[in-house]
């Protein structure tokens, strides 16, 4: 089995945890491990095949140790800086005046960065699944996706249950009766299957300025799904999760003190074009909410376990 290392030293201290951590979707994901040294495990679809990437970052030496295992591990190891935010120039990127909490943000996770994943596949069907329901329901619905329909990541990540989410082609033939043993009802899944059987196409939006046009070309998918893929697998610092159940809400109450709508959320944000899902997640790393007021939503319990 294909076997690589790489010793990369990144131009800015690089909090590897805090950028990684929109790719871990609940403390259960089989498909990212932090391991007791503190290494970061995850299993990879990458253009070359699947992969397992292991970093440790050595602050006090400025750089990222990186392994990689399985057909994909030459491609995931080069696109190593891309994957942890190389690529992203928060140039042009500054608070205004009367949004203290954002400074206070921006000014504690100066150095986080907003990765490019570079695979579609790898963040579209977690985004699917996420769709208009609890992250404690997504979430189970996707531990069991990967371990009853994946396959183990490759290397020594096994040891550790590691494990790669379904292949579009993987998925295509999962029987209609299993989504909903997930639970993952026939919206969601009907419009998992329509995506995967125009993965291929998908992937092409990675380098193209219509990216977010040709997500929401396929029905089921519309802008919080497209921003939830772009953030992580394209990269983009624009695209904000409108639509998202409590994303307008905190950030309206962390700008002006209110818990707004998408409308006024848009207005508020015109002035940070270009950086506005950097805005989001700055407040989200921050801890920012919007006070919970009411009984939180609850999972649905209509749906077989």
């Amino acid at each position: 089995m294909t076997h690589r290392t790489r010793t990369w030293t990144p131009a800015w201290p690089c909090p590897v945890a805090s950028i990684w951590s929109t790719w871990r979707r609940g403390t259960g994901d089989p498909t990212y491990r932090v391991d007791e040294a503190g290494r970061h495990w995850r299993a990879l679809h990458t253009p070359t095949g699947p992969a397992t990437v292991r970093i440790l970052p050595r602050p006090q030496a400025g750089t990222v140790e990186a392994d990689a295992w399985g057909d994909g591990a030459d491609w995931a190891l080069d696109q190593l800086p891309q994957l942890l935010g190389a690529d992203d120039d928060p140039t042009g990127f500054e608070p205004r005046p009367e949004h203290p909490v954002l400074a206070r943000a921006w000014h504690v996770h100066r150095h986080w960065r907003v990765g490019r994943g570079g695979v579609v596949w790898q963040a579209l069907p977690s985004a699917i699944i996420e769709q208009k329901v609890t992250g404690q329901e997504a979430f189970g619905a996707q531990r069991r996706l990967a371990r009853r329909f994946g396959t183990p990541a490759p290397g020594p990540a096994a040891d550790l249950g590691l494990r790669l989410t379904p292949t579009p082609e993987q998925l295509r033939a999962i029987p209609s009766w299993e989504w909903l043993r997930l639970p993952v009802d026939h919206a969601r899944s009907a419009t998992l299957l329509r995506a995967a059987r125009v993965a291929s196409g998908l992937e092409r939006t990675i380098a193209r300025p219509d990216a977010d046009a040709r997500l929401r070309s396929v029905p089921g998918i519309g802008v919080w799904t497209s921003a939830e893929v772009r953030q992580r697998a394209h990269g983009d610092a624009d695209a904000v999760s409108f639509g998202d159940y409590h994303v307008a809400r905190s950030i309206g109450w962390a700008l002006i003190g209110e818990q707004t709508d998408d409308d006024a959320v848009a207005e508020l944000l015109e002035p940070y074009a270009g950086h506005r899902y950097r805005v989001q997640r700055l407040l989200e790393l921050a801890g920012v909410r919007h006070p919970q007021h009411g009984p939180r939503m609850a999972p649905r319990a209509h749906l077989p376990r």
